[in-house]
């Protein structure tokens, strides 16, 4: 029995909520996204708060409602890492035996050198760096010389950089292309990225046609299993990306947080069931990795303010689950600009639900894509599914007030 005909998950990209119990492993020790954010200043989020986000955990200046609109909980990482897509892949059930490799030090030599001969260019950069740090850096040279930018960062990717005036958009992809066939075998990173950006020397600001070629995830996973059951997926953000378009039948990119909620809004309208799965970038691309605690605060606040007209529009058979897929701590007392191995949110939302129910610590993050898996009669390799606790109908709940344990 499907207990809603329509799922929207929104994973708001790198929005944790305290260090995991392995934190030291990864030296994220007392690193905790939302926590500090919370500490730097109060947040005017009251939509989240109603919805149970303060239930979670402490969160200063925010106090836990006595009765939550939705089901709350939070979610750990199972797999080894803390990147995009070890948290999205173990969302859909997958777990990971060992972390995507990462370049603290860049790329091998040899590696760089047939990359270059593959793409017929020689390249600049090869070290870990801040995206928009490594333009103002290099970006001159670049313009100069048409060398393309290559750089990692504390996640496992490969990304290039390079002017759109200087590097027509398409050799940047096909530049991509060729690297993402290359990083195989030891050197299989998580993510080859595409990073364009324009503007005169002194000014350059990246532009909207990023766009990242992942590895393809193992089968089964959800969207595999929702496509034979023929459940659409709907894919807003780089969701399509980060699943290498495996089971999402129709996808849309995104600007910005506003563009994936106005793009969200236009999904209620025009999809009528399955699922609608959105990733919003800004917290983890433009504050995060660049440690901009007050721009992190107010994109919050912003996503809230979005929650004030999206929810009206949710309907009885929808569930709206929001969650993220790590950290990324912007706090000035950490010198990295790294994620963080943090546990994650999680809010279930349906208007014909009853409220206040407490989901708890829950050891996977596929726990939520085994829910969702459930709800369409499914299931996938990992994850107890919270569909009984989240589907009560209103009145029929016993409900567990109070902040995860």
């Amino acid at each position: 029995m499907v207990a809603w005909e329509r799922v929207i998950w929104v994973v708001l990209d790198s929005v944790g909520i305290g260090e995991l119990p392995d934190a030291a492993d990864y030296s994220d020790v007392g690193r905790n996204t939302l926590g500090h954010i919370a500490e730097s200043r109060p947040l005017k989020i009251p939509n989240l708060v109603r919805l149970g986000l303060a239930n979670i955990a402490p969160l200063k200046h925010l106090q836990p409602t006595a009765l939550p609109l939705g089901a709350y909980g939070k979610g750990a990482t199972r797999s080894p890492g803390k990147d995009t897509t070890t948290g999205h892949w173990e969302m859909a059930g997958v777990w990971l035996d060992q972390a995507f490799p990462v370049y603290k030090n860049g790329f091998p030599p040899d590696l760089i050198s047939e990359f270059e001969r593959l793409i017929g260019r020689k390249s600049i950069g090869n070290k870990p760096a801040s995206g928009t740090e490594i333009i103002k850096e290099l970006g001159e040279e670049h313009v100069r010389t048409g060398k393309p930018i290559f750089y990692t960062s504390g996640d496992s990717v490969f990304q290039i950089a390079a002017h759109e005036n200087v590097i027509p958009i398409v050799e940047l992809y096909r530049m991509c292309e060729i690297a993402r066939k290359l990083l195989d075998g030891p050197h299989r990173v998580g993510r080859v990225i595409a990073r364009p950006f324009a503007g005169p020397v002194g000014n350059f600001a990246r532009t909207s046609r990023r766009h990242d070629y992942a590895v393809d995830p193992p089968k089964p996973m959800l969207l595999d299993v929702l496509a034979k059951r023929r459940v659409p997926v709907f894919g807003i953000g780089k969701i399509h990306d980060i699943y290498n378009g495996r089971g999402v039948q129709d996808y849309v990119t995104t600007k910005n947080n506003v563009d994936g909620m106005e793009k969200l809004s236009a999904a209620l309208q025009e999809r009528k069931n399955g699922l609608i799965f959105c990733n919003l970038v800004d917290f983890d691309m433009l504050y995060g990795h660049r440690k901009d605690v007050e721009g992190f605060a107010k994109s919050l606040e912003e996503f809230d303010r979005l929650l004030t007209d999206f929810l009206p529009k949710l309907g009885a058979t929808d569930l709206l689950m929001i969650t993220a897929d790590h950290g990324c701590d912007p706090d000035p007392r950490w010198a990295t600009t790294d994620h963080s191995r943090e546990y994650v949110p999680i809010l279930a939302y349906s208007p014909a639900r009853d409220a206040g129910v407490n989901l708890g610590i829950r050891q996977t993050l596929a726990d939520m894509g085994q829910t969702i898996a459930e709800n369409f009669g499914a299931a996938i390799p990992h994850g107890t599914s919270f569909l009984r606790e989240a589907t009560a109908p209103r009145g029929d709940a016993v409900t567990r007030r109070g902040t995860v344990s």
